[in-house]
């Protein structure tokens, strides 16, 4: 690490802490004894585990309390496939065009076709697109591949449903919508049922965020990122139907779970389940949010004792 890093790190609030983190020294630390520091330096304030108000709160408890092995499955980005094919359709599934293998040296690049999108398992942000051979850095890919596979993704947040998953690689088939890239509209699932959707944009200029209610009304707020109420994205044509998609691939006993679909023509495709959004360390802004989604997400510990 450049010296330059270095002083990032310290001269953030718990420096120490995110310099031993990045380094994978914290690992030995009990979850719940790492998930309060982790939290108290990234929120500012003290973890209450007893009485979680807040979404963020409540996603913690959460992450120590809710280890069903199902969820496992459903973020293994592999095997969610045959999940949702059973629950809704294998007409919502991208197809998979090769692998799973256990290591980018397995990769025959030769006998992918022109386009295509290189997926790891078990991880966020192992992805490689492809959308012509010819502009293709296998290199490049390969070693962006290669350090995916080194990592385990329960570590940073102590996302449970991650820590188990198999690391592979696999080839997805390479869709785009009509802008020629991939919107995803994630959707806010609590208790089986959607109460808000977030579309990002601008992503690698000014990455912005905006989210709506389930009549694609604006709502007037954002988490970590930047929102605009004068950027107007289009209602999808298909919304009612994304709705109903994210309503069956939940369920009432999951408290909360982020369904993020893609939209292509008309059709909307199942992108991945997340169950912890942005770790439940994402600032809300305004700050109230953090609160009203909260609210949403029932938990024992809200039950006022007899």
């Amino acid at each position: 690490m450049s010296l330059a890093g270095l002083k990032y790190f310290l001269n953030k609030p718990g420096g120490w802490f995110f310099f031993l983190q990045s380094r994978g020294l914290l690992n030995w630390m009990d979850d719940e004894a790492y998930i309060k520091r982790l939290f108290c330096y990234s929120r500012g304030y003290a973890l209450d585990l007893e009485h979680p108000k807040t979404f963020n709160e409540k996603l913690q408890w959460l992450k120590l309390h809710d280890r069903r092995p199902l969820y496992t499955k459903l973020v293994d980005k592999y095997e969610v496939k045959d999940y949702v094919a059973e629950k809704v359709g294998s007409e919502y599934v991208i197809p998979v065009i090769a692998g799973p293998w256990d290591s980018a040296d397995e990769i025959d690049f030769d006998a992918l076709p022109e386009q295509f999108v290189l997926k790891c398992t078990h991880d966020s942000g192992g992805v490689v697109i492809c959308r012509g051979k010819a502009a293709l850095d296998r290199r490049a890919a390969e070693a962006k591949l290669r350090k995916a596979m080194k990592r385990n993704f329960f570590w940073p947040g102590r996302e449970w449903p991650y820590k188990n998953v198999k690391p592979r690689i696999f080839v997805e088939r390479y869709v785009e919508d009509e802008s020629g890239e991939l919107r995803d509209y994630k959707i806010f699932v609590f208790h089986g049922q959607p109460f808000c959707i977030q579309v990002d944009y601008a992503r690698f200029t000014d990455h912005h965020r905006n989210f709506y209610d389930l009549d694609w009304n604006y709502l007037p707020f954002t988490t970590e990122y930047p929102t605009d109420p004068s950027h107007v994205i289009a209602r999808p044509a298909c919304l009612d139907g994304m709705l109903e998609l994210a309503r069956r691939l939940s369920d009432e006993s999951i408290p909360f779970l982020r369904v993020d679909l893609y939209v292509v023509g008309d059709r909307p495709l199942f992108g991945e389940f997340t169950f912890f959004h942005g770790s439940g360390l994402e600032p809300f802004m305004p700050e109230e949010w953090d609160r009203i989604l909260g609210a949403q997400l029932r938990l024992p510990t809200d039950e006022e004792p007899a």
